[in-house]
């Protein structure tokens, strides 16, 4: 079983990349580096190119046998998306509709799909469960359910079996240090903290603090990069043995608000996390965290990290890697 990775140089990519080989699984990287970096792939072939090149994607499943595919490539900035919602309909709908297609001709059975749990929006009831309205309010939240529809239809006519993880907000770095997430191409919040603490921006801006939530900051479902890249290898084996297409949320279950993380930050560095209250972002929702009770019961997954391995894994790795990638630690 081969397995290509799209966007296995970027963040998440490389991290899943790096354990599915640990796990046994002959892996493949499919990456254009216009945000991965070429040093966060090691030990496994690259193939330089973009997901909406037919050729190419035939070709690399044919010369390297694929049998499945973990699909991450895409542009994630949800303001960049209403801004240019050509560029991301483009990359992120076309281009996966041309990947799904290549690899469904190439004889590829078995296909993970990084989606988000953007797609709910301001959900009415947390923790949020897969059967919630689905609120698309940014361009970028309606390519991954566009392409969570393509797949479903390519199950149905196809016969191309796929699981789509829809992700609440990953964060955190490898727990040895080595692979991590560059904050100049990141809307994340760990990063940017972590870019306050360290002395790299002048203090971190929390966009509003008159949420209708404990603190009055906005509140999320925080997930270890290591366990959301354990559900694509339990995603991979529920489908080698037979499983379904189905969609399931990847998250903790537990809301945890942007004082939390700087709270959390101070108390784990034992540094103060200099920081400005500015007002709301449009479309911010107040509360959102996932139920992951189906990724359990169906996938076997569920997550083991706590939030203050997310804090000291990232300052660990933001500390020796101020640049990505491109730092020599």
């Amino acid at each position: 079983m081969t397995v290509l990775v799209t966007g296995g140089a970027g963040y998440i990519g490389s991290i899943t990349t790096r354990l599915l080989s640990e796990r046994g699984f002959d892996v493949v990287v499919l990456d254009s580096l216009e945000l991965g970096h070429r040093a966060a792939v090691t030990d496994v072939p690259l193939v330089v190119g973009n997901i909406a090149d037919r050729d190419l994607v035939t070709k690399t499943c044919k010369e390297h046998k694929i049998t499945d595919m973990v699909h991450f490539a895409a542009y994630k900035a949800v303001g960049e998306s209403m801004a240019d919602p050509g560029k991301y309909f483009d990359n992120n709908v076309t281009g996966a509709h041309a990947l799904i297609s290549a690899a469904t001709d190439a004889g590829v059975s078995n296909f993970v799909f990084s989606s988000t749990a953007s797609i709910y929006g301001d959900p009415d009831i947390v923790p949020v469960t897969e059967e919630a309205e689905v609120r698309c309010e940014s361009v970028y939240a309606a390519t991954k359910r566009m392409t969570e529809q393509i797949l479903e239809w390519y199950s149905t006519t196809r016969g191309l079996r796929s699981v789509s993880l829809r992700y609440f907000n990953a964060a955190g770095a490898a727990s040895d240090g080595s692979l991590g997430e560059n904050w100049r191409y990141s809307q994340n919040l760990v990063p940017h903290v972590m870019k306050a603490l360290l002395g790299f921006a002048p203090a971190l801006k929390v966009f509003g603090n008159d949420y209708p939530t404990e603190d009055g900051t906005g509140v999320r479902d925080y997930i270890h990069v290591e366990d959301l890249a354990e559900s694509h290898v339990s995603a991979l084996t529920y489908l080698h043995n037979g499983g379904d297409t189905m969609m399931c949320n990847v998250g903790t279950g537990v809301g945890t608000s942007v004082m939390d993380i700087i709270t959390t930050t101070e108390r784990v560095t034992g540094r103060t996390v200099p920081y400005d209250i500015a007002p709301r972002r449009a479309g911010d929702p107040a509360c959102c965290y996932g139920n992951p009770a189906r990724a359990k019961q169906v996938l076997g997954w569920s997550s083991r990290r706590s939030l203050d391995d997310i804090i000291a894994s990232a300052y660990a790795w933001h500390s020796a890697h101020p640049e990505g990638h491109a730092t020599q630690a």
